[in-house]
């Protein structure tokens, strides 16, 4: 990679650097109107305006630099490989990659006009053959100076290593346990029992509820129809989604299954989980609360 031509590469204010873990209370799972707004629009292409005021007027919440080989793919092209990324957490939940300006080669990354007066964080673009996109920000000043973030949609795909992570960056302070359990689960829905298994695995991540992930035998495949609906993880990997149908009432999307997961999920792979939220789940005939 090329140096990108500018004359601003900072070196990063270090005193903005944390060590504290901070746990996620977002269900990666999925996004719902309830998700605060700023997690929606970091997770939906963030309004990358009121970010770089956010960022000029009260910076990130935490920055750690990162030591995993990082890069991105945009059209058919490495923008970047670099072991010099940083986390940032842009809200408390789960950071964004900031990539230094320098892994960047000179035909691919373009400054624009600056968001703020005072130039901490300016408008950027990348072009790749007839490709372009301007879902960039190049910080100058402050805690990422000389730092280039990239919104993790805008590219194609990206690697942490080489393996390939889906939706956003993984929160280093999350862990994702999946335990066998003897323990009974029974899952109704309007009344019917549609689920019941003596052998689930319980999936503990986080700060997250306890997501329980039964056998497909143990489900009664005739309340249930194919959706449209999937989801990206990047600790499990791409869900698919199941209605059901009871009495003639449809409740969507509220069975998911990861047919192909991650390395880390493995244990969920062929196997189906409820939406706890949306159905009545009993531990061993004591119900859950949703």
């Amino acid at each position: 990679m090329h140096d990108y031509q500018d004359t601003s590469k900072g070196v990063l204010n270090t005193s903005y650097i944390v060590q504290t873990p901070q746990l996620s209370d977002l269900d990666h799972q999925r996004l719902s109107k309830s998700t605060p707004k700023q997690i929606q629009a970091s997770s939906r292409m963030a309004d990358l305006e009121k970010l770089a005021a956010t960022l000029a007027t009260t910076g990130p919440v935490k920055v750690e630099a990162t030591p995993r080989r990082v890069r991105a793919v945009f059209n058919g092209t490495y923008l970047f490989d670099t072991t010099s990324a940083l986390h940032v957490w842009e809200h408390k939940y789960f950071p964004q990659f900031w990539v230094p300006i320098s892994a960047f080669d000179t035909s691919i990354l373009t400054k624009a006009a600056p968001y703020d007066p005072d130039g901490v964080a300016f408008r950027a673009s990348i072009k790749v053959k007839d490709k372009t996109s301007d879902r960039v920000i190049i910080s100058e000043n402050g805690p990422l100076k000389g730092h280039v973030r990239v919104e993790f949609k805008a590219a194609d795909a990206w690697f942490e290593e080489d393996q390939q992570i889906y939706d956003h960056p993984k929160n280093p302070y999350t862990r994702i346990d999946i335990l066998p359990s003897s323990r009974k689960i029974t899952v109704k829905i309007g009344g019917v029992t549609v689920a019941e298994s003596s052998n689930p695995s319980f999936l503990f991540e986080t700060g997250l509820r306890t997501r329980f992930y039964l056998p497909k035998t143990s489900v009664k495949w005739e309340y249930l129809s194919k959706s449209d609906t999937t989801s990206k993880c990047p600790y499990k990997g791409l869900a698919q989604y199941y209605n059901v149908t009871i009495d003639g009432k449809e409740y969507k999307d509220v069975i998911w299954r990861y047919e192909y997961p991650t390395h880390e999920s493995a244990a969920i792979q062929g196997l189906v989980c409820f939406y706890n939220e949306k159905v009545d789940t009993y531990i061993d005939g004591v119900l859950e609360e949703k």
